[in-house]
């Protein structure tokens, strides 16, 4: 995907009290970190942030002081009430160089009928180019049976991306519901009950 400019500038002053005043001026703290340089403080728009992070594994162009960074984000801590952007972590990227992403897993199809699935895994571990990175592996359960486990090691993966997780990590699991059958039982016992004579 397309690089996503964002500028940034870098920051001096840090702790709890320098990160709200940066909160009220509508900016979000963040660090720049990889290749054994030096942690770089810096602060970004939030509201270009909260836009931009939307997309999975999104390849940033930080436009630091005036300087381009390739990057992307590694951690993202957001408010748990109000959901807003408090801080990200961006890794910096060179273009050619690979690294291990975690990437969401898009359930397509229908399982056979009378059957559900259970996602086990909603995300897949895997290496990339860090310039071509997948936002998301599709899993097709199209007509699966009850039984079928689909591994890691089964899900397609995008040109270029090799598998980080584990093979034999279960993604999907094709499951008959059992709701249904248990309160079945219930009211046939309940039913039971009521036919049958009281005790003299």
């Amino acid at each position: 995907m397309a690089e996503i400019k964002l500028a940034a500038e870098t920051r001096t002053e840090f702790g709890k009290g320098a990160a709200r005043r940066l909160r009220r001026e509508a900016k979000v703290p963040a660090v720049v970190y990889g290749h054994g340089e030096d942690v770089l403080h810096v602060a970004i728009n939030a509201h270009d942030t909260m836009l931009a992070l939307r997309a999975s594994n999104a390849l940033f162009s930080l436009e630091i002081d005036g300087k381009p960074q390739l990057a992307v984000a590694k951690d993202v801590q957001r408010d748990p009430v109000r959901q807003i952007i408090e801080h990200v972590d961006f890794l910096a990227v060179k273009k050619g160089e690979k690294i291990t992403v975690d990437v969401p897993v898009v359930v397509v199809g229908e399982s056979y009928s009378g059957t559900i699935h259970v996602l086990e895994h909603p995300q897949l571990s895997v290496e990339a180019e860090a310039t071509h990175l997948p936002q998301s592996v599709e899993v097709n359960i199209d007509g699966l049976e009850a039984g079928t486990v689909v591994t890691a090691a089964d899900v397609k993966l995008p040109k270029g991306a090799t598998l980080a997780t584990d093979a034999d990590v279960t993604i999907v699991l094709i499951t008959e519901p059992k709701g249904e059958t248990e309160a079945t039982t219930d009211d046939d016992s309940d039913a039971a009950a009521e036919e049958a004579p009281a005790a003299e």
